[in-house]
């Protein structure tokens, strides 16, 4: 398998390369600069390289970097920064995922490739009517207004499940939706789940 990873200098991007690199894929990263990776990657024949800054990528310089690929990943995400919050770009996520999608549909490979959308766990799936509590409403519809992250997060998820949906010909994808990140180099145990299995608030 070859897969394309955004976001890869992130601190949960560059745990989803070391896991691919480890079980003996080839990927490609599309970093600003390689300053914030790990040095050992710059000498790893399994691991390219590509220094462009992600919003400035056109849909046809975008087709060359998927060709080829059998997957693509997004782990982008919002520096916690005053700027990173609430400055631009304010569609980061959901617009790389845009252009993302558009490559690969205009490449038309022969199996589909599969996209994984690194997401939030406030973001619920619309297509399911997951149950969410007045409660959780009402948390999320700040977060929605006060936090432009949180909606970018959201409508990203939302472009892969109106705009490209679940019978796409040339994409299969997933929005993960991950609980209790924690910094550690170690995997640990972890279960998956098709919906949230309960609600905190």
């Amino acid at each position: 398998m070859k897969t394309l990873v955004v976001g890869a200098s992130g601190a949960t991007g560059k745990l989803f390369v070391e896991q691919l690199l480890s079980s003996g894929q080839q990927v490609k990263i599309i970093v600003r600069s390689t300053g914030n990776i790990p040095d050992n990657w710059n000498n790893d024949d399994r691991l390219a390289i590509i220094k462009r800054n992600i919003t400035e990528i056109s849909v046809d310089e975008m087709c060359k970097y998927v060709r080829d690929y059998t997957a693509v990943a997004s782990c982008l995400g919002h520096n916690l920064t005053w700027k990173g919050i609430f400055g631009k770009p304010r569609k980061l996520v959901t617009d790389t995922v845009r252009v993302l999608c558009e490559a690969v549909q205009k490449n038309s490979p022969e199996k589909r490739i599969k996209f994984i959308l690194m997401n939030t766990t406030g973001n619920s799936n619309r297509d399911i009517h997951e149950p969410v509590s007045s409660a959780q409403k009402i948390v999320i519809g700040l977060l929605r207004v006060l936090l432009p992250p949180h909606s970018d997060n959201e409508n990203a998820a939302d472009y892969l499940r109106i705009n490209i949906g679940q019978k796409n010909s040339w994409i299969e994808w997933t929005a993960v939706r991950p609980d209790n990140l924690i910094n550690d180099d170690n995997v640990t145990e972890y279960s998956l789940h098709s919906s949230p299995t309960k609600c905190d608030l």
